[in-house]
């Protein structure tokens, strides 16, 4: 099962990232940018992804995965339901979330390992 735990392991891993509370949840941030944030109660984790890798991981399965329903799913904020995804999408959303908000030099290592 995914829960915290693995969410925030899969999350520390990537350079410079720190987790601290955001409206009383856990989130993950790069610098001062927030890529990530878990609702437990919810059983999902919210990214923040390009228009494009939104949409490409909305059409996988929209009880899946899914852009927030308000103005915030516009700029690429993107719900996942935990109970549903396989672990593997889950790593590949965290980051690409990862890589939409961290300075380039970041983004750049994290794609180079990622492709290794």
């Amino acid at each position: 099962m995914i829960d915290l735990d693995l969410i925030r392991q899969i999350a520390l891993s990537f350079p410079e990232t720190s987790e601290q509370p955001h409206f009383e949840k856990p989130s993950f941030k790069v610098g001062k940018k927030v890529f990530a944030t878990y609702n437990g109660p919810h059983n999902r984790v919210c990214v923040k992804l390009s228009e494009i890798d939104q949409n490409v991981f909305s059409s996988f399965d929209t009880s899946i995965i899914f852009p927030v329903p308000n103005k915030w799913g516009k700029q690429g904020w993107t719900l996942i339901n935990l109970l549903k995804v396989p672990e593997e999408t889950l790593v590949d959303a965290l980051t690409m979330a990862y890589c939409e908000v961290a300075p380039k030099k970041l983004s750049i290592l994290v794609k180079q390992n990622r492709d290794e």
